[in-house]
């Protein structure tokens, strides 16, 4: 781990930007790649100055960065690898599909395999199709939900900030360039736990929203039954009702959170956790509605998801051995004890620099986020900037506190070490200006109109 400094203002910026070498290989790659990544997430301008422009490799959640430079990463690929880096029982899946093929003609026993094992934890999905990222797998449920309805129009959550790469919702973010005007029109936002707004939202459009589409839950819980009368709703004016459980599958529960808040939507899509890290994401849903995708309807086919790579045999095997594994062992209670051990430590030291209101963690123990916010208690970039570089500098990524197995009581423990350390730094800048603590640019929201 990089040794502990003490906090305070930096002197010389450069002691934390990474050495020549990696320097102009990043260079490089932001000549050749739009924006220097393939996700904005993981964009330089989601990260301090210091953070290392790569991560080599990986195990369980340690990283270690081209100069041999060791971290605790936390998120693990954006909540993708819940189980840690380079877990051995998804490796050894892997392998041995690996030595029979990946991409055949025709469909592969893997795909029936896969199939079953991931509708056995869906109870309300009859059907499945998968894909490779979780925007393919919204797409193909708002194509469905039109062409089942015979509706244009999509009702979606505004307070979640992301469902889709598709222009249907990039044309309601701050970077709706190249997104038609027509395309815009035929979306509409109404904010979580606002059951009156949604009601309006169908007052307003009669008989044209082919859907509501949400997270059950992300930052905030459900007020009472919200949940329950969204669902009454959308049957009550003919839509169907999506669930994105990209996030909250194999997290909330090992059935999704649709089982913790007992609501079943017409389609749910499925994602991150599913497979380890491996690209494999999932629609599933109501036959009557999966089916329209297929050849055996006697109505107008969708075409629903057709893809070269989407059921590569060894990503299939991946997932299959990931969600045993979910099966087997009791790794989504895990996740939820091992967040309540950080957040119980975290709080614990946010109280002992007197931070209460200026830093907090949200949303629950299995997906923890942290807020942070200025003298004026506003949310602030500023200082989850100075908060993500201290962590940095005592050997932590933290663009969250998300955890997985694969992070010990010790991993635990020597965050909210650091954490404490960084807390300290954060209380001066409070007190003197946070300007002089940074090194460095300020992390940006990833929607915005202007660099």
């Amino acid at each position: 781990m990089n040794a502990a400094r003490p906090g305070g203002p930096l002197s010389d910026p450069s002691e934390l930007i990474g050495a020549a070498g990696e320097d102009e290989r990043h260079h490089r790659l932001r000549a050749l790649v739009p924006g220097g990544c393939h996700t904005y997430a993981k964009g330089d301008d989601q990260y301090p100055a210091q953070a290392p422009a790569f991560i080599e490799r990986g195990l369980g959640c340690h990283v270690w960065d081209l100069d041999g430079r060791e971290y605790i990463e936390y998120g693990m690929g954006l909540r993708a690898v819940t189980l840690g880096h380079a877990f051995e029982p998804v490796l050894q899946a892997v392998r041995r599909q690996l030595s029979s093929g990946t991409n055949f003609s025709r469909p592969a026993p893997i795909e029936l395999e896969c199939a079953e094992q991931f509708l056995a934890l869906v109870p309300g999905a009859d059907m499945v199709k998968f894909c490779k990222d979780g925007s393919d797998a919204v797409d193909g449920a708002v194509r469905l939900a039109r062409a089942h309805t015979g509706r244009d129009m999509i009702a979606y959550c505004a307070d979640h900030p992301f469902f889709s790469t598709g222009d249907w919702f990039i044309g309601t973010t701050e970077m709706n360039a190249g997104v038609p005007a027509a395309t815009r029109s035929q979306v509409v936002g109404f904010r979580y736990n606002d059951l009156a707004g949604l009601e309006q939202v169908f007052h307003s459009h009669p008989g044209r929203i082919a859907c509501v589409i949400l997270e059950a839950a992300r930052t905030d819980e459900p007020r009472g039954d919200y949940l329950q009368r969204v669902r009454e709703l959308t049957r009550q004016h003919g839509a169907l009702l999506v669930f994105d459980e990209m996030i909250t599958g194999f997290r909330w529960h090992l059935n999704g959170a649709q089982h913790v808040y007992g609501v079943t939507p017409d389609l749910s899509t499925w994602g991150k956790a599913m497979a380890n890290g491996f690209s494999v994401s999932a629609l599933a849903g109501r036959r009557e509605i999966m089916s329209l995708g297929g050849s055996d309807r006697q109505r107008p086919r969708v075409f629903l998801l057709s893809t070269t790579h989407g059921a590569e045999t060894h990503q299939l095997a991946a997932a299959i051995a990931t969600m045993r594994h979910y099966r087997d062992h009791p790794v989504v209670e895990g996740l939820y004890a091992r967040g309540d051990r950080l957040r119980r430590g975290f709080g614990q030291v946010v109280a002992a620099h007197g931070l209460q209101g200026f830093v907090e963690l949200s949303s629950r123990d299995c997906n923890l986020l942290f807020v942070t916010r200025d003298g004026e208690r506003r949310p602030s970039q500023a200082f989850r900037t100075l908060f993500m570089q201290e962590m940095l500098s005592h050997g932590i990524i933290a663009p969250s506190f998300v955890v997985s197995q694969a992070h010990s009581d010790e991993d635990l423990d020597r965050t909210v070490a650091a954490a404490d350390r960084a807390l300290r730094v954060y209380r001066d800048a409070l007190d003197g200006g946070v300007e002089r603590f940074l090194a460095g640019r300020q992390v940006k929201p990833v929607f915005r109109r202007l660099d």
